[in-house]
């Protein structure tokens, strides 16, 4: 009976299939006995025991069982580093081996051996590759003299290798080259990378043609650190730049696109050609079966919208949205369709986020919705149309996103509140929701005049205040019935003083009640009882705010940015992200953190954040806040300075009834 994978027994059994003799007699059956050793090791069994076993297999000429050693001895070399020194003779003399293939396997394994001490025995190895005949060598030796580098990270940077690989800029291999400029960006990042001057910018221009798609996309990045002397000079390099603006790979397409717009700063209709050319490879990536690339795709068409908003209108059914859509695309081509809106095609448009709103997906229905109310600030009579249809569907999620779009859409567009007000009622019995709650009560609060039974539907929420759960709408129910009460106060003057009444009682009745208890709805409470009891005439005052504010304007989310403003981010991860979260991202990117365990003084960091009270010390009182580390409070303080609290608020409360 064979033992089962993984087990004790297997290992003990491939230890003794290696070391016998038989076996390492008969090549096919030896090569067969690596190979489960390598299968056991991907499977994540410790097969380090068969170190030994496997070092003397090494000692082969077959190129394939030479393979799968190295991969071994590259993998538990960190975990046995004195007998991995042992197999330093046998990969020195296969760096010598007349096989190139077996020179290049060799020295990659021996950059690849992480464990202490390795550095004296690779050096000259990897220094004799990088002039090897062999180009597959040379690429080999290339990036083993980055991991060299990282390896010994607070050694100082050998001026010679960085020469060395500088040459080699100039290797006639395409993958030597790109391999160079890798290896010497990864060495010289400490100081800015590898210098692109005129001679290695002109060179690599007329490489370009001999690289392949990747290392093609990889000399344009690098091509952008490059400052063109004159304009002569810019339009020599946009002259070549112009055959990959045709290339069938996107990522060059992209590169080639971004060098452009960068090269073309001070020429503001060049970037406008380029960026019409760019149309062709943007929408075939947007239509690609790979949805990584098409939501990368799709991210910078948006990024090119902000500076022409216009740039894809005709091309607008592209970004229709597809049944197999992850949501991630169809909301990309949901604001995207919002930046296309036109008056040709604004019913189309409009017919699509309709459909949309009726997904089953309750996020998608909610961006569509919302979409729908972006456009409304422009074509506000044929989306509250919409809207308000979408509204008979009687979906709970459906009915919560309208009545936020309503309460935003106649804040900016003061001109819908009619058609708006005669949707609303009926709506309260779909919702269930906090926000779409909220939105409602604003609404007839806000506008409760123009709507016949708003009173009956706040009444409603008022009644079962003890059962609403939110504060937020507990306190926006206030608010609401306050203002309703200034237009309508023979219908709204009882009820809401038994809501008011039951904001503030709690304190009154701490020990046989149990009324509100949440802090900021009592204090809301409080605040209206107070200023109902100064007069109409004062409340009339202070509430006597503006119900809209039409200055945001119809285009107020569509303000126009040159192209030179986004072109340093684009193709990269930036227009992936929001904004505001990359740049978060790269400004922690280049915070310097502690490590674990260090001994730093944290009274230091402390005193770096806390400023002093001490009035000799403290000059200006708007220098920054003090922060004080040892405060401390005993129980017995706590519940003293509580117990003053409470008392002093019941005074003022029952003061206040008494006037």
């Amino acid at each position: 009976m064979m033992p089962y994978l993984g087990s004790e027994d297997a290992v003990r059994e491939l230890k003794k299939a290696l070391s016998n003799p038989h076996i390492q007699g008969d090549r096919l059956r030896y090569r067969n006995v690596i190979h489960k050793v390598i299968r056991h090791m991907t499977l994540g069994v410790d097969v380090s025991s068969v170190f030994m076993e496997m070092v003397k297999a090494s000692a082969t000429v077959d190129i394939v069982q030479k393979k799968l050693v190295y991969l071994y001895m590259c993998t538990y070399a960190p975990q046995k580093p004195d007998l991995a020194l042992l197999t330093i003779n046998t990969l020195c003399k296969d760096c010598s081996d007349p096989n190139p293939m077996v020179r290049g396997l060799a020295l990659r394994s021996m950059c690849n051996l992480r464990m202490p001490g390795i550095q004296e025995y690779i050096q000259q190895p990897v220094q004799n590759g990088l002039r090897d005949k062999a180009s597959y060598v040379r690429r080999v030796a290339v990036l083993g003299c980055a991991k060299m580098q990282r390896q010994q990270w607070d050694v100082e940077i050998d001026g010679a290798i960085v020469n060395e690989l500088y040459s080699l800029l100039r290797d006639p291999d395409p993958i030597v080259l790109v391999n160079s400029l890798r290896a010497l960006e990864e060495i010289l990042r400490g100081e800015g990378g590898v210098v692109i001057n005129k001679p290695i910018a002109h060179h690599l221009l007329n490489r370009m043609a001999d690289l392949d798609q990747w290392g093609q996309s990889e000399v344009l990045t690098f091509l952008l650190r490059y400052k063109p002397r004159s304009e002569e000079e810019v339009f020599d390099i946009l002259n070549i730049l112009d055959n990959y603006l045709k290339s069938t790979h996107i990522s060059v397409v992209m590169g080639a696109t971004k060098l452009f717009l960068a090269l073309a700063k001070a020429f503001p209709h060049v970037q406008s050609d380029v960026l019409v050319r760019l149309k062709g490879p943007l929408l075939a990536a947007c239509t690609s079966e790979s949805r990584e690339m098409c939501f990368a795709a799709l991210c910078h068409v948006r990024e090119i919208l902000r500076s022409l908003p216009g740039h894809f209108s005709n091309l607008y059914k592209k970004f229709f949205c597809s049944y197999n859509d992850p949501h991630y695309i169809k909301n990309q081509k949901i604001d995207i369709l919002c930046e296309l809106v036109n008056d040709e095609n604004v019913h189309s448009i409009l017919e699509e986020l309709r459909v949309c709103c009726t997904d089953v997906s309750t996020q998608l229905a909610h961006t569509a919705v919302f979409a729908i109310g972006r456009i409304a600030r422009t074509y506000s009579e044929k989306c509250v149309k919409i809207l308000a249809g979408l509204l008979e569907y009687k979906q709970e999620h459906i009915t919560s996103a309208v009545v936020q779009t309503f309460r935003d859409l106649v804040w900016l567009c003061p001109q819908c509140t009619g058609s708006v007000c005669q949707a609303v009622p009926g709506c309260e019995e779909n919702i269930q929701d906090n926000e779409g709650k909220q939105a409602l009560i604003w609404l007839l609060g806000m506008h409760g005049e123009l709507i016949p039974n708003a009173p009956y539907i706040l009444e409603d929420y008022a009644d079962n205040i003890k059962t609403e759960l939110s504060p937020t709408v507990k306190m926006e129910l206030l608010t609401a019935l306050v203002r309703l009460f200034l237009s309508r106060p023979a219908e709204c003057q009882d009820m809401l003083g038994r809501l008011i009444y039951y904001c503030i009682v709690f304190y009154e009745k701490i020990i046989i009640t149990e009324e509100e208890t949440n802090m900021a709805v009592r204090d809301r409470g409080l605040f209206y009882y107070r200023l109902l009891s100064s007069g109409i005439n004062d409340m009339k005052r202070v509430l006597s705010g503006p119900k809209s504010d039409s200055s945001l304007g119809v285009l107020g989310d569509r303000t126009e940015q040159p192209v030179n403003s986004w072109v340093p981010v684009f193709n990269t991860l930036a227009p992936l992200y929001d904004k505001k979260l990359w740049e978060s991202i790269t400004a922690s990117s280049g915070k310097c953190e502690l490590p674990v365990g260090s001994k730093t003084n944290t009274k230091t960091l402390v005193a770096d954040f806390q400023t002093s009270l001490d009035p000799e010390t403290h000059h200006d009182p708007h220098d920054g806040v003090t922060l004080l580390s040892d405060i401390a409070m005993t129980s017995e303080l706590f519940e003293e300075k509580m117990d003053h609290s409470n008392h002093r608020s019941l005074l003022e409360h029952r003061m206040e009834e008494k006037r």
